[in-house]
């Protein structure tokens, strides 16, 4: 889980999409992912957690169903949400975690 640890705790913000290969609705996030991505480019880190492969990070974050959607920031927990969500949706909701921060 290290590596998933130090890329949370970063400054960008990063999307996690836990899903599962067997679960629909995660089918339809990835295309919607890679149109986020082309949309908010590097300011975002976007990763897909296979929670049948990654059991570990899926209990931590106790993640109930799939898909479930967390936006971290310096590794904490800044927003989440389970289910299908367009990527304009997802941009409105990244947009205030993309500022720097000014109380820092």
């Amino acid at each position: 889980m290290g590596y998933f640890s130090d890329i949370i705790e970063g400054e960008t913000p990063v999307l996690v999409d836990f899903f599962a290969e067997w679960c629909q609705p995660c089918k339809i996030m990835k295309p919607i992912l890679v149109q986020l991505k082309a949309i908010v480019g590097d300011k975002v880190t976007i990763l897909k957690i296979d929670i049948d492969k990654n059991r570990e990070v899926a209990q931590k974050y106790h993640i109930q169903s799939v898909p479930t959607l967390i936006i971290f920031k310096k590794g904490e927990i800044v927003w989440r949400q389970s289910g299908v969500m367009q990527a304009r949706e997802l941009e409105q909701i990244l947009n205030p975690f993309l500022l720097p921060d000014e109380n820092k």
